[in-house]
This record gives structure tokens, C-alpha cells and sequence, in this order.
């Protein structure tokens, strides 16, 4: 285990000018930190040498072995289930509730559109076209040409003289009256207003705040500034210090148990148990391994010759039980269609069998 390492790099600092005051406080308020935060960091390194320990030596095989397990048992049997079986199953139940749904209820639809609906629909937008233009669109135009274009000329020259005299009206009588009011009189009157607001407002809030930051709320701020700096500080190099004197303190632990745990184990495997072992597979295991396949070897060779025999044998008695039965019974007369066979049978040889 390593000693503490901040995460983040140490940034350099602009230093400030120090009292003797501070100067003085820190090194007691450092030192108590470190008495303070030591159980805390050799609680905190112990949880975490024991995690890893667990991680490594429980969960890690558990969940290989459970990963295995669920790969053999579930995984791998479900996927050839899958491909073997449920998908292709799947694949033909879809194709034929495919070609179901399609004679069921597209093709009559598509039939029915195109040879009743489509014609039908074309016929009656044929006939209700041609009777809109002669009913409706006709009439229509000749009433726009003939009466609204000269009534629209006559209320449009209408309007613009109306227009023309309310847009004089409206200059003379409302616009001009309104400059000369915003020019005159509210202009200097809210220029004359923002001008005291501002002075007020610059005096009876501006100021007073300006002064209390600068003389009450700054100070505050910096004292606790520095507080909250030094306390950190003095945590910061507690945690380092004290992850030294943990590290040591671990190393230590650490050594002890493998001089009084581990060496001891080590030295048996490595002085007793791998000798011995040794010496067993050289001078025991070895020669009865090589002893066993030579016996072997020459048992294999010593039963060949009397599998052959007793082949042979055996190939004699048919021969024998045929030749007998051919005696006894004649040769078996071809049936009709079929093709002749030979009038004897030639007496079995080495490797041929019976039909």
C-alpha cells in the first residue's frame, strides 16, 4: 500500500503576509488534527486493505463461478434452444399469420378499392366537377364581372378620400399636440425625476452599502477565509502524515504475518513438499507410468493374434453353416423380375461377411 497521494496536483499558492499570531496557532492546530484524524485513517487503510482482500480472494472466484455457471447452464443452452428451435417456430408462425392477415383483410380491401371504389369515386368527381362549373363557377364570374368590379372601383376611390381626410385629422389634431407635449413637458420632467432618484438612490443606498462591505462584511469574510484555509490546511497534512504512519504501521503488520504465517509455508513447499515431490515423480511415478504402457503395449500385441484366430474362426463356421444349408435346402430359386443370382457361393475368405 502506497502513502496518501492528493488527487489533484498542489497548485502553487500566492503566500500572504503572516502574523507572528497565525504563525503560532497553526503548528498546535496541525498537531492536533493529526491526533485527531489518525484512527480515522488507520480505520479507513484497514476497510480498505480488507476490501481489496475480499474483492480478490471472495467475490472475484464467486463471480467467475457464478458467470460460468449462468453461461453453461442458462445462457448457452437458452441460445441453442433459440436458434434451433423457438426462432425458426417464430419465423414460420409469422409468415403464415402474415399470409393470414393478408388474405383475410388487405387483398378483399385492395380488390374492393380498385375495381369498385376508385372507378365509382372517379366517375362521381367527374359529374360533381362539371356540375359546380356550370351551377356554381359560371354564375359566379359573370356576377363579378358584371356588378362587384364597378362597385369595388366606386368604394375604393370612396375610402381613399375618406383616408386621406382622417390621416390629415389625425396629424393635425393628435400627432403634432403629442410631440410638442413629450418635447416640452414630460421630457424635461422625467429627465429632471431620474436625476433625484439617482442622487438618492446614490446616497441613501449606494454608499451605505459600499461602506459596510468595506468595512464590516470584508473583514468578516477574510477572517473566515483564513479560518477555513488553515483548518483545511491542517487537515490536508494530517491525512498525509498520518497515511505514512498507517503505511508503516501496515508494512510492519504485514511483515510480521509473513515471517509468522506465510515464511514458514513457503519454506515447507519450497525445502520438503517440492522435493519430495520431485523425487516421487522421477523415481516412482515415472517408472510405473512408462512400466503401465509397456505392459500395455504388450498386451495389445500378445491379444491381436488371437483376435485374428478367433476372426478366422468365426468365418469358418459360416462358411461351414452355408455350404450346409446350400446341401440341405438347394440354392434359393430368384424370384420373377429379379436378377439371377450366382449358382454357388464361394466359400467366405478373410474380411468378406455373410449377406
Amino acid at each position: 500500500m502506497n502513502g496518501y497521494q492528493p488527487r489533484h496536483g498542489a497548485t502553487a499558492r500566492t503566500k500572504e503576509p503572516e502574523g507572528c499570531l497565525i504563525a503560532a496557532v497553526r503548528l498546535p492546530v496541525r498537531v492536533v488534527m493529526v491526533v485527531l484524524v489518525l484512527p480515522v485513517r488507520l480505520v479507513w487503510d484497514g476497510l480498505v486493505l480488507a476490501g481489496r482482500a475480499v474483492r480478490r480472494g471472495v467475490l472475484l472466484p464467486v463471480g467467475r463461478g457464478l458467470a460460468w455457471l449462468w453461461r453453461t447452464l442458462v445462457a448457452a443452452p437458452a441460445s441453442r434452444l433459440w436458434r434451433a428451435v423457438l426462432a425458426p417456430l417464430f419465423r414460420g408462425i409469422g409468415l403464415v399469420l402474415t399470409w393470414t392477415a393478408r388474405a383475410l383483410l388487405v387483398w378483399p380491401w385492395v380488390a374492393l378499392w380498385r375495381y369498385v371504389v376508385a372507378p365509382v369515386g372517379r366517375g362521381l368527381a367527374i359529374a360533381v366537377t362539371f356540375a359546380v362549373r356550370v351551377l356554381v363557377v359560371v354564375p359566379l364570374v359573370w356576377v363579378y364581372a358584371t356588378l362587384l368590379t364597378p362597385l369595388g372601383h366606386a368604394v375604393l376611390v370612396l375610402l381613399r378620400g375618406l383616408g386621406s381626410a382622417l390621416s390629415w385629422l389625425g396629424r393635425h389634431l393628435v400627432l403634432l399636440p403629442s410631440v410638442l407635449l413629450w418635447r416640452y413637458v414630460l421630457a424635461p420632467v422625467g429627465r429632471a425625476v431620474g436625476t433625484g432618484l439617482v442622487w438618492l438612490g446614490r446616497y441613501l443606498l449606494v454608499v451605505p452599502a459600499l461602506a459596510l462591505h468595506r468595512w464590516v462584511l470584508a473583514p468578516v469574510v477574510r477572517g473566515l477565509a483564513l479560518a477555513a484555509r488553515e483548518f483545511a490546511d491542517a487537515v490536508a497534512v494530517a491525512w498525509r502524515v498520518t497515511g505514512r504512519v498507517t503505511v508503516t504501521l501496515f508494512r510492519l503488520l504485514g511483515r510480521v504475518l509473513y515471517v509468522l504465517l506465510i515464511a514458514p509455508f513457503v519454506g515447507l513447499w519450497r525445502y520438503v513438499v517440492a522435493p519430495v515431490g520431485r523425487l516421487l515423480r522421477d523415481w516412482v511415478w515415472t517408472p510405473l507410468t512408462h512400466a503401465a504402457r509397456a505392459v500395455g503395449c504388450a498386451l495389445r500385441a500378445a491379444a491381436r493374434p488371437v483376435r485374428e484366430a478367433l476372426r478366422a474362426a468365426r468365418e469358418s463356421a459360416r462358411a461351414t453353416r452355408a455350404e450346409i444349408r446350400r446341401a440341405l435346402w438347394g440354392s434359393p430359386r430368384p424370384e420373377a423380375g429379379a436378377a439371377p443370382r450366382s449358382k454357388e457361393r464361394e466359400p467366405l475368405s478373410k474380411g468378406s461377411r455373410v449377406p
